[in-house]
């Protein structure tokens, strides 16, 4: 077991037993009832191939997925490995041949049964393609020609569901619940993003499954309602039409204040700023420094977010990488200043100032930006907002009039393995220059180096770091999602007994 989860197991052990009183666990779980779930996105995608990373819309499809497939392994709150569709695993001395032994028995929800065939299609479609997966009579070889110390960790988190592809391009899975039913808006259309998405919703229901491998789920259905704003969803959780609720961080605030009942992920979704570097004047890493010293953090978080943020200095957070805590986030005027003004004329930005693009919906993303720019404006920096706009280019990074230097943006982590997070993070940000992670995977010095190397050039700068907040029902029980946010709705169950608002 690598030893940042060995870390973690004791300050895993307290939070779990610090959120029991939440859980409301119960010696005698109910069956039955439909477990209602209300979420502010528009459309679900059950297909792990097509999710796109560091976006919150690859937590929400997760979520979700995870109802109809399983994964080789998972992890659990207390840092150890288990078996899932694999009954038991082996690997090499050079962590390059890794061979997992497939429960028998399991079906998928047509009945058909699974086999290593495929097991081996689906995750060569989702892991890289460095590594070889063959099917043998009962188990599946993983190969590749570098140490993959961190493949438990891959394949326990992220896209790695195994799942079978059938003629009419439908995916089925062997897990505890099937797709059953999804029904439209008044309009016979998925809402998508449409002028009048906010007056539709899509419902996706979820059966459960009697025959399943691992025992069938407590509740009869899953109903997911999509498409509900969010004062609506806190609304329908407070009046008893709704059992999960999925908080938008701008209703955190007035949920606390209602005393809704409430869980908190670790934090799991980076704000970050991103410098183009070829741009005038960012391409001086001198005023990207000066920028990065003049960021307040601490005030970010505390004061401006209500302390539902942690400030965050690195790209990777403390609970996935274990060594966050050794990058500095303390600000320094003083020397932004000094830097400031010793940058030329030109690239001081006297008269022009730098463009900073919120590419975040919300309230709060537009807070943080014009924190960002009040802090900047301390070291003499000038800073101009602007929302993204509909017809924004969505490729490049400078707008029609080449003023714009820098965006604000977000990365929801997915993977269990820092050094598949990291590489993932840096290609889609298209950082590729400022990182060699070559040397890094199963060692935390090296991955440890490779980020200080990146954050150097200040290319990327971490603001702040938010949880998942989710509002639940008194009805709901058991309840008991892992820190990094997967939710486990199979193992919860529904009191009847419990009154609902009137």
């Amino acid at each position: 077991m690598p030893s940042r989860w060995t870390v973690r197991i004791e300050l895993l052990a307290v939070a779990v037993l610090a959120a029991a009183p939440a859980t409301f666990a119960s010696t005698r779980p109910q069956y039955g009832g439909t477990l209602r779930v209300e979420l502010n996105s528009y459309a679900l995608d059950l297909d792990p191939r097509h999710w796109k990373p560091g976006t919150q819309e690859f937590a929400l499809n997760e979520h979700f997925a995870s109802l109809l497939f399983d994964r080789l392994v998972a992890l659990d709150n207390y840092g150890r490995f288990q078996p899932r569709l694999a009954a038991e695993w082996s690997h090499d001395a050079s962590f390059r041949r890794w061979q997992f032994t497939l429960r028998g028995g399991v079906k998928f929800s047509d009945g058909t049964p699974l086999t290593p065939g495929d097991v081996a299609s689906s995750l060569q479609s989702v892991l890289p393609s460095t590594i070889r997966i063959t099917p043998f009579s009962g188990s599946v070889l993983f190969q590749s020609s570098t140490p993959i110390p961190d493949l438990l960790e891959q394949l326990a988190s992220g896209r790695c569901f195994v799942f079978r592809e059938v003629a009419d391009g439908t995916l089925l899975g062997t897990g505890a619940f099937a797709q059953t039913l999804q029904a439209f808006g008044q309009t016979g259309q998925p809402p998508g993003n449409s002028p009048d998405a906010a007056n539709t919703s899509t419902k996706l229901r979820f059966r459960a499954q009697e025959q399943s491998w691992s025992g069938r789920p407590f509740v009869d259905h899953v109903e997911v309602t999509l498409g509900v704003l969010p004062l609506r969803a806190l609304f329908d959780l407070q009046m008893g039409k709704a059992d999960i609720v999925l908080l938008a961080p701008e209703v955190v605030r007035r949920a606390l204040q209602s005393g809704v009942r409430m869980w908190a992920s670790d934090p799991v979704t980076l704000y970050l700023l991103l410098f183009d570097p070829a741009s005038f004047p960012a391409s001086d890493p001198r005023l990207r420094e000066a920028f990065a010293l003049s960021l307040d953090r601490g005030t970010m978080a505390g004061v401006l977010l209500q302390k539902q943020a942690d400030p965050a200095a690195s790209l990777l957070p403390q609970w996935l990488s274990g060594y966050a805590l050794f990058f500095d986030m303390d600000m320094n005027l003083d020397r932004a200043r000094q830097l400031q003004q010793a940058l030329p004329h030109s690239a001081a930005n006297a008269a022009q100032p730098l463009r900073l693009r919120i590419d975040v919906p919300g309230e709060l993303p537009r807070l943080v930006a014009e924190r960002v720019a009040v802090n900047a404006r301390q070291a003499g920096i000038l800073v101009q907002t602007a929302a993204r706009s509909a017809e924004a280019d969505t490729t490049g990074t400078t707008s029609a009039d080449g003023k714009l230097t820098l965006h604000l943006v977000t990365w929801r982590y997915t993977s269990l393995s820092p050094h598949a997070e990291l590489e993932s993070m840096i290609r889609s940000l298209h950082l590729e220059n400022n990182a060699d992670l070559r040397k890094a995977p199963g060692n935390l010095e090296q991955l440890h180096d490779a980020e200080q190397m990146l954050l150097e050039t200040h290319e990327a700068l971490p603001l702040v770091a938010f949880p998942d907040y989710v509002a639940l029902s008194s009805a709901v029980r058991d309840w008991m999602p892992s820190p990094w946010g997967e939710w486990h709705l199979a193992d919860v169950w529904l009191d009847r007994s419990t009154k609902s608002p009137s």
